[in-house]
């Protein structure tokens, strides 16, 4: 698929995917309030079991729209900005 569209398209297209459940955007919403959060943090903040959460965070973070640094039990999640950046100006482009 990746050779028939233009790799904006499918990058456009994988951000899309990964925004398309309630649960990860309620996510988003959290890290965008926050600088960083582990997955407990987000876990009491959302009515979603541990290992939910973490998939929703495994989506998030393949598609690019989220990172996570590793600090030591634990990985601190945040947005990044970079790719939100890209994410958002595509997303306008798109919907002018």
């Amino acid at each position: 698929m990746k050779n028939q569209f233009p790799e904006e398209s499918v990058q456009l297209a994988r951000f899309f995917k990964a925004l398309g459940h309630p649960a990860r955007i309620q996510i988003l919403r959290l890290l965008m309030s926050r600088d960083d959060c582990i997955c407990g943090d987000i876990v009491r903040e959302i009515p979603l079991a541990q290992s939910t959460v973490s998939q929703h965070l495994k989506e998030l973070k393949d598609a690019g729209i989220i990172q996570g640094n590793i600090s030591p039990p634990k990985i601190k999640y945040c947005i990044n900005r970079e790719h939100w950046r890209l994410m958002t100006a595509k997303a306008g482009d798109l919907l002018k």
